[in-house]
């Protein structure tokens, strides 16, 4: 008796049945992602993305936190720009972030080359460097208040040194700033030192010798061997920082509550004073959506312009 071996051929091209046969697990795939994303998706939905809307449709309205609220349209755009105390903010916000960012990354890159894999004691100095980040940004004011004021520590070394006394540098509307400058990058270098010095730490010693042994000195050892290397960690870092300066608070509101006079607020205080001082809400959003606008502004400008110097080939 013969035995029928003939076997049905599936049906379409082997491609067509292949990705048949895959969608149903791309699609249980997908399910099993939408559980376990879903609570962070539900957090940046409910914490991030739906406050960021409420925040531009106030900023449409004449909206007083009790009372009725008025369409005005862009009217509160329109009055921030022809407000001369905003316009004063902005420029305060921005010499901080002129002032601040480089400071801070070449204070922290410089620290972070000098604490290199052959100094003894690394690990101390890194812990150290890095105590004023988690230390309380009112218990750091506090110390820099104590430093600047007339008669505190560095007007008393200026008398006993050099016998002349130091300038009032949170009531002086010249020094406020440099002053508020400096307390920031003594508080902020050390996040940018560790992210540095990791980045130091990928890079090969075999390189460095090689280019010594060529007869690159220090500078040129770090100028066209370290420095194309690190460039991701460099443009990174100072995206992050150029973001953080230009919501800088904290340092301002502590130390001179935006004085003398609005020559140290910048334009997150602004946005406070606005919406919890004045209790007008609509003007207080407008003036967030300026910052979230400038902000966005200048990283897409870093993105772009990042392809000219980073490099991620090494």
């Amino acid at each position: 008796m013969a035995t029928d071996t003939t076997t049905v051929a599936p049906s379409g091209p082997p491609k067509q049945v292949a990705r048949a046969g895959r969608r149903p697990a791309l699609r249980r795939d997908g399910r099993y992602a939408g559980i376990f994303l879903a609570p962070s998706l539900g957090g940046l939905a409910l914490f991030t993305l739906f406050p960021t809307a409420m925040a531009l449709a106030i900023s449409l309205f004449d909206w007083p936190v009790f009372g009725a609220r008025t369409f005005l349209g862009l009217d509160n755009y329109s009055h921030l720009l022809h407000d001369p105390v905003f316009r004063r903010v902005v420029l305060n916000t921005v010499l901080f972030v002129v002032l601040y960012v480089p400071l801070n990354v070449i204070v922290s890159l410089g620290l972070a080359t000098w604490v290199g894999p052959k100094i003894k004691g690394r690990q101390a100095f890194r812990v150290l460097f890095f105590i004023p980040v988690m230390t309380p940004m009112v218990a750091n004011v506090m110390v820099w208040r104590l430093m600047f004021q007339p008669g505190g520590l560095i007007d008393s070394g200026l008398q006993s040194w050099f016998g002349i006394n130091a300038p009032n540098f949170l009531g002086s509307s010249t020094w406020a700033m440099p002053a508020i400058v400096a307390m920031s990058v003594w508080q902020g270098f050390g996040y940018n030192f560790l992210v540095f010095s990791a980045a130091l730490d990928q890079v090969p010693q075999s390189q460095l010798e090689s280019a010594q042994i060529d007869g690159a000195g220090p500078l040129e050892r770090f100028r066209y061997v370290i420095w194309p290397m690190i460039t991701p960690s460099i443009f990174f870092a100072t995206t992050m920082t150029l973001i953080t300066s230009f919501q800088v608070f904290a340092q301002p509101f502590l130390l001179t509550q935006g004085g003398p006079g609005v020559s140290t607020q910048t334009i997150v205080m602004y946005v406070y004073n606005q919406g919890w001082q004045f209790l007008t809400m609509g003007l207080a959003s407008a003036a967030g959506w300026v910052l979230f606008v400038i902000i966005m502004a200048i990283t897409a400008i870093q993105f772009v312009g990042q392809r000219k110097w980073v490099n991620y080939d090494v």
